[in-house]
């Protein structure tokens, strides 16, 4: 299945879709200064021929609950052909920073993300689901372990879904074997230009590869 020119894709989710893009949807020039902006750049520079519109409606801040109360608005009535989700980081997040906040646990991630996704992968012509991610290479750590669970979660419901899965912590790790989290961000989650290159170029190879047709 491909991403075909005069289709849509719309991204959402935290803070990494959002990257002070446009209100009330991102699209064009108000895409953000992150990963979607990347690859809408490199769809666009590769084939100029097939014009994809991308959009954008992810918040900063924004947990699965968060998620689930603007899904009507900021997805259902958008009505893409495809949809990416990344989210997750700030559920686990905040199990470690803030525990005054009602905490979204992994039965509860877990939940919400399913109800969402029963609610709308039989409109889409295609679902992307991207996992969460930690810029930790100590898997042992406890935030990485948890972050891990819920991008478990995550690879799950992809496959029952039909969902293209997206492991944007296996991008990450793959380049901490060779450089520090230091090169990357500072606080673990926020990526510099070169971890939304990671991602952007994640998504890309993972969409294409789940795009190509078996030859004959």
């Amino acid at each position: 299945m491909n991403i075909l020119g005069g289709e849509t894709i719309l991204f959402t989710g935290d803070s990494i879709t959002d990257c002070g893009r446009g209100r009330p949807i991102g699209r064009g020039a108000e895409l953000g200064s992150g990963y979607v902006s990347l690859i809408d750049s490199c769809w666009a520079a590769t084939n100029p021929e097939k014009v994809i519109t991308v959009l954008n409606t992810g918040i900063s801040g924004n947990r699965a609950t968060d998620l689930e109360r603007r899904w009507q608005s900021d997805v259902l009535d958008i009505a893409p052909n495809w949809l990416s989700i990344m989210i997750g980081i700030n559920d686990v997040w905040r199990q470690f920073d803030n525990s005054d906040v009602e905490q979204v646990g992994v039965e509860l991630y877990e939940k919400v993300l399913r109800k969402l996704l029963e609610q709308t992968r039989n409109s889409l012509k295609g679902l992307v689901l991207m996992t969460p991610y930690f810029i930790e290479p100590d898997t042992s750590d406890p935030m990485r372990k948890q972050m891990d669970r819920y991008s478990s979660i995550v690879e799950r419901l992809a496959g029952e879904f039909n969902a293209i899965f997206v492991n944007t912590q296996a991008a990450f790790d793959r380049y901490l074997l060779h450089r520090s989290l230091e090169s990357l961000c500072e606080d673990r989650v926020h990526p510099n230009q070169t971890g939304h290159m990671i991602i952007a170029r994640e998504f890309i190879d993972t969409v294409e590869s789940s795009c190509k047709t078996p030859s004959a």
